[in-house]
């Protein structure tokens, strides 16, 4: 039985998980996402 992990690696590797890379990648281009991830790292260090 795969692990979690191998069956991440191979949808990652197949068309739809290429796809869905690439949506991601371009979603993060955009600065109010760039933003935004920023504010939610900064408020999870903030908790520790």
């Amino acid at each position: 039985m795969p692990t979690v992990i191998e069956r991440l690696r191979a949808f990652l590797r197949s068309p739809q998980g290429q796809r869905l890379t690439r949506q991601a990648q371009d979603q993060l281009r955009k600065p109010d996402n760039q933003r935004r991830l920023r504010q939610i790292a900064q408020r999870l260090r903030q908790r520790r």
